[in-house]
């Protein structure tokens, strides 16, 4: 194993005694939010220490066979025996050393957040309205298939049944960290609905993924920089059709960003959910600032986020969906539009783990 893991094994198998020692305090329980931070950093710890027991287990194990081996008495039988334990002990260690890398890895507390979905149309008028609304399809069957819930937020219909624009909320494990890398643009490649002479266009959507902000962390907005304005909910009408003014839309006039919701009847719980939306897209202005300031910082590999960028291609004619970000072409579009994305998703997540892995060794 590479000097420096095994340095930060070690680091982690003596923070895993001063965090046991902490725990042990009667104190420590008069303050809750102290007890649930240091208890998440515990059960953290603990999972990347035990693997400094194991390390410490392979290497005795390989070196009882390697000195096994070196006897000059060791007859052919013990001697292959010896060798195959080394080859064992070896193809363990490398394991284990992937799998210490990936737990190294930093992490981002906003993964475990729920997420904003916001799916936009593009060029493409029609079409790409279409497209939006066969987008959020693909997204609301993969949460489903994972046993998250999904709402919608708000929606602006176009004529011919799609979206202009959507925002759902997913609420589910690990939400935002397994979608987060959906952010950008989408571009479809197929014949409209809309097309007489049959020929392929090609139309796009943005799509945005932001983390539910933790209500104590989140950015503090201030009220008098707040316009609010309702009116009834829209929709194809019928007996649902909204008869009170209880959809929200508010307005934040420094930036000019603005976060509606008509998906409930109350109104109070539709300005929550509003303003919700908008602490979410201001926190994630702060992030891309930040990030735009540090000059030093390397493009990530899986892109920006920049809703600019073209991160992948739905092409109907070929069946294939392509990822432009990791070169991932996949033949399987009629599946992945039913929601099943779960090896684009772990392609992303694995080309994300290898880049920092390489930022993180040693020059």
């Amino acid at each position: 194993m590479q000097a420096y893991l095994l340095h930060q094994l070690e680091r982690q198998a003596e923070r895993l005694q001063e965090l046991d020692f902490l725990l042990s305090r009667e104190d420590i329980m008069a303050d809750m939010q102290q007890y649930r931070r240091i208890a998440s950093e515990h059960a953290e710890v603990t999972q990347i220490a035990g693997r400094h027991a194991r390390y410490q287990a392979l290497q005795a194990d390989l070196q009882t066979a390697e000195e096994l081996l070196a006897d000059p008495h060791c007859d052919t039988e013990t001697a292959q025996m010896a060798r195959e334990e080394i080859e064992h002990a070896q193809a363990q260690l490398q394991s284990l050393e992937e799998e210490v890398q990936r737990l190294l890895l930093p992490r981002d507390p906003d993964d475990a957040r729920n997420a904003f979905l916001e799916v936009r149309a593009g060029t493409g008028g029609d079409e790409s309205a279409l497209f939006a609304a066969d987008l959020l399809r693909m997204y609301a069957r993969y949460a489903d298939s994972v046993g998250w819930r999904v709402e919608v937020i708000s929606a602006s219909e176009s004529e011919l049944g799609g979206y202009k624009e959507v925002v759902i909320r997913i609420e589910g494990e690990r939400a935002y960290g397994l979608l987060r890398y959906e952010s950008g643009g989408h571009r479809v490649q197929r014949v409209p609905v809309t097309e007489t002479q049959g020929r392929i266009h090609t139309s796009a959507c943005t799509v945005a993924v932001l983390p539910e902000p933790d209500e104590a962390a989140a950015v503090q907005i201030n009220p008098a920089e707040l316009r609010i304005d309702t009116f009834r909910a829209s929709g194809a009408g019928g007996q649902h059709i909204n008869k009170t003014d209880s959809a929200v839309r508010i307005t934040h006039l420094p930036t000019g960003m603005v976060a509606e919701c008509q998906d409930d009847r109350s109104q109070h719980r539709n300005k929550a959910k509003a303003l919700q939306v908008l602490a979410a897209r201001l926190q994630e202005k702060e992030r891309s600032e930040r990030a735009a300031r540090d000059a030093e910082q390397r493009r990530s590999l899986i892109g920006s986020g920049d809703r600019s960028d073209r991160i992948r291609t739905y092409n109907y004619p070929q069946g294939r969906v392509t990822d432009h970000r990791i070169n991932l072409t996949l033949y399987k579009l009629p599946s992945i539009m039913e929601g099943h994305l779960q090896e684009l998703l772990d392609a992303l997540q694995a080309a994300r783990e290898a880049e920092l892995i390489a930022q993180l060794q040693p020059q």
